[in-house]
Order: C-alpha cells, then sequence, then structure tokens
C-alpha cells in the first residue's frame, strides 16, 4: 500500500504521523514506570500513536487503533515531545503501536539524540513488525515491550484478522533480542535495555497461553522477561460480537497460566493481582501533550 500517496492500507492512517495523547503513563510494568515501592514512580512518557496494523477485536484503546483518532505532527514536532515528556520527569519515552510509523520515529529519536536526549525509548508494540523495518530501529530503541499474543493460528484470525501472527511474532521477537540480548536494570528496579514479552490472557483460552509461555521461554529462557497480563476488559461490542470471550478471565484461568509458567522455571516475569479488569485503566485520547501549549 502506498501510504505516501494518502492511502491507509490496514492500519488506517496515510503516511503523516498522527499521534492522539502524550503523557506521563503510571500502568505500565514496575519497570517502566517506576514503583511506590522503590520510591520512583515518576511514569512513563508515553506517545499513543494512532492507527494500528492488527485489527484485534477486544482491544482496549480502540478508538485509537480501529478509528485512527488523533493529531498530524511533524517529525520534528514528535522530538521536541519526547523533550517536554522527559522534563516532566519521565522515566523512559515509551512508543505505543508505533508500527505504521517506525522510519518517522527513527528519525525524530536520531534528532533528539543529537540535541543531547538522554532517557530511554521503549518500543511497545503488538508483535506483528516486519523485522526488515524493526531494523531501522537498531541502536535507537533501548527496550522491545512487545505482545505476544496467539500460538493460535486460528484465534489470531478470528480475533485479530491474521493468521500469520504467530509466525510473524516469532520472526519479530528474533529480531528485537538480536538487538537487544540482555536485560540491563538500574539500581532502583528500571530497566534500562532488554526485551519484555506480554501476554494476554483471553477467557477460555489458557492453552493458547501455555504454548505461547512454551514458546518463549524455551527459545529465549530468562534473557527474555514475561509479563503474563489478567487485564483483559470484555467490552460490550465483544460481548455481542463474540459472546465465547464476552467475559473476564476466571482466577483460575489465570492462575493455571502462573502455575504453568512456575513448572517451566521461568524466573524473571511480572504478574498482575487485583483487579486490574477495568476500564479505568483506559486512558482518556484528548490529544494531550500533542500540540504546543
Amino acid at each position: 500500500m502506498d501510504r505516501e500517496s494518502g492511502k491507509t492500507g490496514v492500519c488506517g492512517v496515510p503516511a503523516d504521523i498522527y499521534v492522539a495523547r502524550a503523557a506521563l503513563h503510571y500502568w505500565e510494568e514496575p519497570c517502566i514506570s517506576g514503583s511506590e515501592e522503590a520510591g520512583n514512580r515518576k511514569g512513563s512518557g508515553t506517545v499513543f500513536f494512532s492507527g494500528c496494523v492488527l485489527k484485534c477485536v477486544y482491544c482496549q484503546n480502540y478508538e485509537v487503533a480501529h478509528a485512527a483518532v488523533g493529531r498530524k505532527i511533524t517529525v520534528g514536532r514528535l522530538a521536541e515531545i519526547f523533550f517536554e515528556l522527559q522534563e516532566k520527569g519521565a522515566h523512559n519515552i515509551n512508543l505505543v503501536t508505533p508500527t505504521q510509523y517506525i522510519p518517522q520515529i527513527a528519525a525524530a529519536i536520531e534528532i533528539a539524540r543529537s540535541k543531547g536526549f538522554s532517557i530511554p525509548f521503549v518500543c511497545n508494540c503488538g508483535g506483528y513488525e516486519d523485522p526488515e523495518m524493526l531494523k531501522l530501529l537498531g541502536g535507537l530503541v533501548d527496550i522491545y515491550l512487545t505482545d505476544f499474543k496467539y500460538m493460535d493460528a486460528e484465534a489470531a484470525g478470528k480475533y485479530s484478522r491474521a493468521t500469520d501472527y504467530p509466525d510473524r511474532a516469532k520472526e519479530a521477537l528474533s529480531e528485537m533480542v538480536r538487538q537487544q540480548p540482555e536485560a540491563v536494570f538500574s539500581t532502583d528496579g528500571l530497566m534500562k535495555k532488554g526485551v519484555i514479552v506480554r501476554h494476554l490472557v483471553l477467557p477460555g483460552m489458557v492453552r493458547n497461553a501455555k504454548e505461547v509461555i512454551r514458546y518463549v521461554y524455551g527459545t529465549y529462557g530468562d534473557r527474555v522477561w514475561l509479563s503474563l497480563m489478567n487485564q483483559y476488559t470484555p467490552f460490550e461490542r465483544v460481548k455481542e460480537m463474540y459472546p465465547e470471550i464476552g467475559r473476564k478471565v476466571t482466577r483460575r484461568e489465570y492462575n493455571e497460566v502462573l502455575d504453568y509458567a512456575i513448572s517451566l522455571g521461568v524466573e524473571n516475569a511480572f504478574i498482575q493481582e487485583g483487579a486490574t479488569a477495568k476500564e479505568s485503566f483506559i486512558p482518556v485520547f484528548d490529544g494531550e501533550g500533542v500540540t504546543k501549549e
């Protein structure tokens, strides 16, 4: 798809950069956002990009990913946003759903770095990336915070319109680990370099979760951190069209996934406790921090 000529393709946006929100975010993994226990919870400098190369029916950022709500900015403005978030105390710059803008993001990072920008960059993506495009981020992105949604191709096709997701995710993860082969943390527990693989446990899909964990841990061991998430939120549109996933993940399902990870010997993992499946965790995409004040 020729996005340079104004066409949009699957991601829903043309070649221009569209951003829906740029602000401190406190609900990522503690090594990304900081933690109250460590006394360093300043937040992650999160830039939510509009559009997405996947069309997950249960997406919690549906307004941005599917409807592509956002404001057009330049590469230069994106570099300015990085500095503004750093000045607010951000631990890092968290690039959310950046896949469709990788060339422009790489250019903005280079501009920022040339002007003395100092905090890490986090590529927060869906796991459905082209390894050749990821190579553009080599030496620029410090941390990959990537999803690995499916090892079940049928489910990937049904819920994300991407039956090839398992193979693409394996290829993308391989390139991410090639770029950042070992995790590096600061003395207060913040990640400076490395790869974190997120898996959102879906209702009724414990087997899929186990297969993802088995692949990631079996391939990379503790070099890659896992983040096993129980925060799946069943929106009304999902309940109506996909009733089999129209409920929250049960405690029993989530515990079975955790027990399996432990049985494999997984040590480097983040887990979620308590009532995380709340719509209140979803930020308001009102353009905060996007245009100059």
